[in-house]
């Protein structure tokens, strides 16, 4: 099972979904909307891509817990990839001590988002929690 470390927290999941770069947020997505209003307060992004990825492992319908991020900022310039891991990490601190179980990110400049602009894809899921019969009842505890 992932534990909720600050730096380099990650996915493993295959499908991306909920692609919505810079879009208008959604009430009925709190965490998704939180992540996506506090990164592109603190980033600006010049490309913002926010996929709930929860739906792909062994938590109940509508889970807001697993993430994968793509943030194309000029913030990045300099900084190199644990940098722009650590900046993203301090940006969700709250919501990843609290609600996101795991978040991947890609963190990529203007440049090398016009040299390759493509979001990897998440690594086939591994099972991690679909083992824990209790996941269930944590997640409902942490919800509360």
């Amino acid at each position: 099972m992932l534990s909720r470390r600050p730096a380099f927290v990650h996915s493993v999941c295959t499908r991306l979904l909920h692609s919505r770069p810079l879009m208008a947020s959604d009430p009925g997505r709190p965490v998704e909307t939180s992540i996506r209003a506090k990164l592109t307060r603190a980033l600006q992004p010049e490309h913002l891509e926010v996929h709930n990825e929860s739906h792909m492992h062994a938590v109940p319908p509508g889970s807001e817990s697993h993430f994968r991020v793509l943030v194309v900022s000029p913030h990045f310039d300099g900084l190199s990839l644990l940098q722009r891991h650590r900046l993203v990490n301090d940006t969700l601190k709250e919501e990843l001590s609290t609600r996101v179980h795991a978040l991947a990110i890609q963190a990529k400049t203007p440049q090398q988002w016009a040299k390759d602009p493509s979001l990897g894809k998440s690594p086939g899921c591994l099972g991690g929690s679909k083992g824990d019969h209790t996941v269930q009842q944590k997640l409902q505890t942490e919800q509360s």
